[in-house]
């Protein structure tokens, strides 16, 4: 049964994860005092919960280092899960089973079977579960969709999304094995995810670049940009893939690429995702985005705006600002909970959007082109691609395996 909120009820919210991004929506959350309050906080690493008790300046927020003790509270109505990906369907899941809504950071999950999991164990539940897309609150995402949709443009044939840096030669370095820092339950950091030696590199921040806990920069920023495309042209399922790249230009400890292009092949589009960690020359002007080529025009959008740039006079050019996008997530995680008003990503539209990233991430790793079911939930005739599809969690932290099912 879902809680019936009155006029001067506040949601009772835990942020679980208290680096930049949990401090990030505390922010967002503060903003809105007046519809909920935040009344727990947790983190494996004494140093990040003393320093977010410190900056929120609320020492009756109660501090807890295993989120679990979280879930047992029954006066906490919702969490907020900004941990490592490999952490968030388990958490998830583990939050839907204490009756507990549940806001997680993108991506959506570590692995596609997690994803599966996350939109089962919210149904079973009847929990709002969002994922942190958040571009798709702003205003001029929303108009950027509408101007794909109303055809404007001409026929779209395909949408190129990038990210482009430089951090050669040495990217994020080479630091030894050793101790955790003081304060670090670096078992518990680990949960689901093989045990390893601590590396400096493995945890705060960098986690991303390692294939225990992330998928690189396709999944990490790809999925913000990817989201968008897939979104606008109203479909989520593609029917083949395939990724190139390698560790070119970086000499660090990081797994991932630091140089990569996929493409997803559509009914009669393509998307693209391209990354460089070794150049930063702007494609068509820009560090990242998201650009629909159309036979009219193309569209360009990101977080400071978009712009629709003619082909041959057929259409005009036009342009605008950004828009906010993390406070109006918020409220619109408060208003599903409190008035059951649709999210502006659930946690089936949240999971969809990242299966595609993590399938280039998949072709990519066995170096050929895959094949998607999606009503399966299967890569098509390819045994060591689906091996990839999940993981071994590590006891005890293994997903319910009647969660883990196609959802279409």
């Amino acid at each position: 049964m879902r809680r019936k909120y009155g006029a001067n009820d506040r949601i009772r919210i835990a942020i679980i994860g208290c680096g930049g991004i949990g401090r990030h929506h505390y922010r967002m959350f503060s903003r809105l005092s007046g519809q909920c309050e935040i009344v727990a906080a947790c983190d494996v690493y004494q140093k990040h919960l003393d320093e977010f008790r410190t900056m929120t300046g609320r020492p009756d927020i109660e501090p807890y280092s295993d989120y679990r003790r979280i879930l047992e509270r029954k006066d906490i109505d919702a969490v907020v899960i900004a941990t490592p990906d490999h952490w968030h369907a388990k958490m998830t899941v583990d939050a839907c089973e204490a009756g507990k809504h549940v806001l997680c950071e993108k991506p959506a999950m570590h692995n596609i079977a997690e994803g599966l999991a996350m939109v089962h164990a919210a149904r079973e539940h009847k929990r709002v579960v969002a994922i942190g897309l958040q571009q798709r609150s702003g205003e001029h995402f929303k108009e950027a969709v509408e101007i794909v949709r109303s055809g404007r443009l001409g026929k779209i044939t395909t949408v190129h999304c990038w990210n482009v840096g430089n951090e050669a030669p040495n990217g994020i370095g080479n630091p030894p094995d050793g101790d955790p820092p003081p304060g670090l339950d670096w078992d518990l950091w680990l949960g689901p995810a093989p045990k390893r030696p601590y590396n400096p590199n493995r945890c705060i921040y960098n986690f991303r670049w390692f294939w225990d806990y992330a998928g690189g920069k396709v999944a990490d920023w790809g999925v913000h940009l990817i989201d968008i495309a897939l979104w606008a042209m109203g479909e989520h399922n593609p029917t083949e893939v395939c990724a190139y790249g390698g560790k070119f230009a970086l000499n660090d400890n990081r797994e991932t690429p630091d140089t990569i292009d996929c493409i997803w092949r559509f009914k009669d589009w393509t998307l693209v995702y391209t990354h460089r960690a070794g150049s930063d020359y702007p494609l068509y002007g820009r560090g990242y985005g998201t650009m629909f080529f159309g036979t009219n025009g193309s569209l360009y959008v990101s977080r400071e705006g978009l712009e629709v740039h003619p082909d041959k006079e057929r259409i005009p050019a036009y342009k605008r600002g950004g828009s906010a996008q993390s406070e109006p997530q918020a409220e619109n995680f408060l208003a599903a909970i409190r008035e059951g008003a649709p999210l502006a990503v659930d946690v089936l539209t949240g999971v969809r959007s990242t299966i595609v990233p993590l399938l280039g991430n998949i072709a990519y790793r066995v170096g050929r082109s895959i094949r998607w079911d999606a009503q399966r939930a299967q890569i098509i005739g390819d045994r060591e691609a689906n091996a990839l599809l999940s993981r071994n969690w590590r006891a005890p932290w293994a997903i319910p395996k009647r969660y883990i099912k196609p959802i279409g």
